[in-house]
């Protein structure tokens, strides 16, 4: 499970990974979460919403792109973590 103010090197070489967001985050909370060895359209990075909203959605997410880096803001109940940057 992700935590607040981190940021996150994800190693998909070996199988797809869930980074897990945090279960009660406040607004403001921040999370980043990067490819680092840039297989991620083969081995998926799901990011698990955790009860919040992704976007405004009530679905997980999933990095499916090589190299790609995010970093996910939290805004309120109903938008949830938005999207604050990407290279998607």
């Amino acid at each position: 499970t992700a935590v607040s103010g981190n940021g996150y090197f994800v190693n998909t070489t070996s199988g797809a990974i869930t980074v897990t967001l945090p279960a009660s985050p406040s607004a403001g909370d921040i999370v980043a979460v990067a490819d680092y060895a840039g297989t991620s359209a083969t081995n998926n990075i799901t990011i698990a919403r955790n009860g919040s909203n992704i976007e405004g959605d009530a679905v997980n997410d999933a990095l499916a792109l090589n190299n790609t880096c995010v970093t996910l803001i939290y805004a309120n109940a109903a938008k949830g973590w938005l999207y604050k940057s990407t290279n998607q």
